[in-house]
């Protein structure tokens, strides 16, 4: 996240006013929730999770089993069932 200094884009008159509020500190401006993004949507890593798991489901179908597939992609057994079972 990048910082912006308040009397680069502010008014004078609403920084006297959050300075009632706030001096020096960071103050957080959330986006308007039509604006928002959802987790990973940005970066396209919530893609290949997706993809991954779609894939994990796959050769779990084909029979190889929840032990394996924590192997061959480094996650938890728990971890694997949670993926395989949220079809």
């Amino acid at each position: 996240m990048k910082y912006i200094n308040a009397k680069t884009i502010l008014p004078e008159a609403l920084i006297e006013e959050l300075q009632n509020y706030v001096q020096a500190g960071y103050i957080y401006v959330p986006a308007k929730e039509e604006q928002r993004k959802s987790w990973g949507e940005l970066s396209g890593y919530r893609k290949e999770l997706d993809k991954r798991n779609r894939k994990i489901r796959a050769e779990y179908d084909q029979g190889i089993s929840p032990e394996d597939l924590a192997c061959r992609y480094c996650l938890s057994i728990s971890a694997i069932r949670k993926i395989i079972y949220q079809k």
